[in-house]
C-alpha cells in the first residue's frame, strides 16, 4: 500500500540505520517481513496453532501477527520487548528482498516519523535522501489501509488494529469471535 524501508532485521547495525533514517523513537518496535511462511520459526517461538492457521490462510497479505520473539531477533527491533510483529506481504519487492537476503527485513514505512506515508519513489527520496542506500522504484502505490494486527501471544487471539483485512474472514478461519484490544 506504500513504500517501505527495508533492512536486514537480524543486523543491529542495519536496524539502527532504519531508526536514524526515519528519526523514529527507539521505544517504537519495528515490524518485520518474511519472504515465506516457512521462515516464521526463524523469528518467533512457541507459535500457537491459531497463528499458523491465520498465516496459512492470509499470507501473503495484510495480516500482521504478534508472536513471542525468537532469541535471533535483536533487542533493537522489538525495543527490548518479548514479542515481534511479523507478516508476509503480498508485494513482490519485499518478499523477494527477504528471500534473496535469506533473512527477515524491517517493514516500516519509508518516511520520516510523523511525515506523510510515501506513495512514490520520489517521495521516499525527498524524505529520506542520502540516509538510505537505494530506492527501488515500484511505481505509484495505491495507498490504503495498513495491515490488520492480531496478537497471538495470549490464551486467545486479540485484535490490536483492524486494517485492510476485516474481522469477519479472520473469525471464520478461527471459528471464534475475536477480542478487540482496548484503545
Amino acid at each position: 500500500t506504500l513504500y517501505g524501508l527495508g533492512a536486514n532485521a537480524l543486523s543491529t547495525v542495519a536496524v539502527e540505520r532504519v531508526f536514524r533514517a526515519k528519526g523514529r523513537p527507539r521505544d517504537m518496535a519495528l515490524p518485520i517481513l518474511l519472504g515465506d511462511i516457512r521462515d516464521l520459526d526463524k523469528v518467533a517461538v512457541e507459535v500457537p496453532d491459531t497463528a499458523w492457521r491465520l498465516a496459512e490462510h492470509f499470507w501473503p497479505g495484510p495480516l500482521t501477527l504478534v508472536l513471542k520473539r525468537s532469541p535471533a531477533i535483536p533487542d533493537v527491533v522489538t525495543s527490548g520487548g518479548p514479542t515481534v510483529a511479523v507478516r508476509v506481504p503480498y508485494h513482490f519487492v519485499p518478499v523477494n528482498l527477504a528471500r534473496m537476503l535469506g533473512a527477515p527485513i524491517t517493514g516500516t514505512s519509508a518516511n520520516k516519523s510523523g511525515a506523510p506515508d510515501p506513495l512514490t519513489a520520489e517521495e521516499v527520496r525527498k524524505q529520506l535522501g542520502a540516509s538510505v542506500d537505494c530506492v527501488i522504484d515500484g511505481g505509484m502505490t495505491p495507498g490504503g489501509k495498513p495491515s490488520t494486527i492480531v496478537d497471538c501471544t495470549g490464551p486467545s487471539p486479540r485484535v490490536l488494529r483492524v486494517g485492510a483485512l476485516l474481522l469477519g474472514p479472520i473469525q471464520m478461519v478461527l471459528q471464534a469471535k475475536l477480542e478487540l484490544a482496548a484503545g
